[in-house]
């Protein structure tokens, strides 16, 4: 990860405890969803800045299928949706949502982005975050399973995966343990200390690398520590010193080394050697203290565990928004305050005092009318800043969602009207071979940054690669192509397509034009509405949440 030198880092109370202003809050009773409209509205008001009206129900229900399922609804899914009048179709919709397989899948593949973004499709490591995510295990422990997890628990093998992948550079472990589970890039402190920022110096880099630095691998593949190990730097001026077990809040910790003799440590150290080179070689018993085993502790601990529950609170909110209240999600500091620093502690305390129960965070703000904001600005006035969550931000698709999605449209609809969908069990099968098609299709996607642009290779992709006309184009009966040209009728195949594709009905004039095409070339019209389901599929409405 490239360090940003530029950015003012602060490491002494670099965010407020939880339990500091705890009585300025929202009560902590009061449903999230209602806490989120508070602070996000009471910032509008106050800047007297104009917010989107509320979207559609069409909008809405493929803006929470793909943010709560990862795809985008089947045609049946929309039309229950859209024609239903229940009051609380809102709500059911997000609980069926968030108890469907579906849900498990997506929050493994985002939370993939977020732990280990160099090394999409690790087998291990996605089959622990979807055990976890199935049973929505508690991010706290998580963390714990990732960075301390037990060798002997087939799961908690797979989760030290974090760990296993980036052990040979433990500065690269360092950096990345610090950004995807507090929030803070420390690269900048390596060299030397902040130029700008009085507080930030060396000691916080390796203070947080001397948790990390003991560990090592067998060449079975098991994560061990060693019972010694110091931590030595040098300062820009040339002065080598010691670093402490200390953590990003200037905590200090006490992690014992084994005592042992001049000849007890080389015979261990050439154990250890031995271990990491040798199939067949006895692995070293554990000894002493657990230098990670301590990281995680002082990371939850009362008083320091800000840091740990701003950021997962933080990048939910991302996720599901499109940008941090921290942004970007890894400058958390004093130089880089939240857009709603209140909202952003509460959100943060609930989750300590609710388990860390990330599923629970994520139904409080699907729910919240700040996350059903339109996209689209009507007004003659310049739109709101993006900070203030006064207008829904048109995302790009992960690859995973795009892909996803295009397997969706692209099949003969009828295959989703099943009642696989309503058996948890059989979708489940179902959801999974969809993922597991989509591996082929993803790599080709670029991630979302920010200034997104479509990549050149994506769109030869689109315009010249066979597999676009051999897998999602072709006319048999099980694609949509073939599933339109049995239907007779243009107008219903054309509210079929944008039903399956775009979950919603053709405006007056996208109908007409297509008409007018699928008139000007009778003579072929399978390949006619091949080329209309192309267009489609290779829209922008398809590509973005919107």
């Amino acid at each position: 990860m490239m360090p940003r030198c530029a950015v003012l880092f602060s490491a002494l109370a670099i965010l407020l405890p939880l339990s500091l202003h705890a009585s300025e809050l929202r009560p902590a009773d009061q449903p999230i969803e209602q806490v989120i409209d508070h602070y996000v509205d009471a910032l509008t008001k106050a800047d007297e800045v104009p917010a989107a009206s509320q979207t559609g129900d069409a909008t809405l229900l493929r803006r929470l299928t793909l943010d709560l399922a990862g795809r985008i609804p089947t045609a049946r899914e929309a039309r229950a949706y859209t024609e239903s009048t229940s009051a609380s179709k809102r709500v059911e919709l997000v609980d069926r949502l968030l108890a469907s397989p579906d849900f498990a899948f997506h929050h493994r593949n985002e939370l993939e982005e977020i732990l280990l973004p160099n090394r999409r499709n690790d087998g291990e490591f996605r089959k622990y975050l979807l055990w976890a995510a199935e049973q929505n295990r508690r991010w706290d422990d998580m963390f714990r399973d990732m960075l301390t997890g037990n060798e002997d628990d087939e799961y908690q093998k797979a989760a030290l995966q974090f760990v296993r992948t980036r052990i040979r550079d433990v500065d690269d472990l360092t950096n990345a343990t610090s950004v995807a589970f507090f929030g803070v890039n420390v690269s900048c402190a390596k060299c030397h200390d902040h130029p700008l920022v009085e507080d930030w110096k060396q000691d916080h880099f390796y203070g947080l690398q001397s948790f990390l630095s003991r560990t090592y691998v067998t060449k079975q593949n098991a994560v061990l520590e060693k019972p010694f190990g110091e931590v030595k730097y040098t300062t820009r001026e040339g002065v080598e010193k010691q670093a402490h077990f200390m953590f990003l809040t200037g905590a200090n910790v006490e992690v014992a080394s084994l005592e042992l003799s001049g000849d007890e440590k080389k015979k261990l150290e050439e154990a250890i050697r031995k271990a990491e080179r040798e199939d067949n070689a006895p692995i070293p018993e554990p000894q002493g203290d657990s230098a990670r085993g301590k990281l995680v502790d002082v990371a939850l601990r009362d008083g320091d565990n800000h840091f740990f529950a701003q950021n997962i609170a933080n990048r939910i909110w991302q996720r599901m928004l499109g940008r941090g209240l921290v942004d970007p999600v890894d400058q958390i500091h004093s130089g880089n305050p939240a857009s709603h620093p209140e909202l952003l502690e509460w959100l943060a305390r609930d989750l300590v005092t609710h388990g860390y129960d990330l599923k629970r965070l994520i139904r409080g703000i699907a729910l919240s009318q700040t996350y059903s904001r339109s996209s689209e600005w009507s007004s003659a006035s310049e739109p709101p800043r993006p900070e203030y969550f006064a207008l829904a931000p048109a995302r790009p698709l992960t690859p995973r969602q795009y892909a996803l999605s295009l397997l969706v449209a692209s099949r003969n609809s009828t295959h989703w009207d099943q009642d696989a969908l309503q058996q948890p069990d059989r979708w489940r099968q179902e959801r999974e071979s969809l993922e597991n098609s989509s591996n082929g299709w993803a790599g080709n996607f670029e991630a979302p940054t920010d200034g997104f642009q479509i990549a050149v290779d994506e769109a030869l992709l689109f315009s010249n690669n066979d597999r676009i006309q051999n897998d999602l184009l072709r006319d048999s009966g099980d694609r949509l192509v073939g599933q339109l040209k049995a239907i007779e009728d243009d107008q219903e195949a054309i509210n079929t397509a944008f039903l399956v594709i775009n979950s919603r009905q053709p405006t007056d004039e996208e109908s007409s034009a297509i008409r007018e095409y699928l008139a000007a070339r009778a003579d072929n019209r399978p390949e006619a509405l091949k080329q209309a389901v192309w267009a489609l599929l290779t829209g922008p409405e398809l590509r973005f949440n919107h």
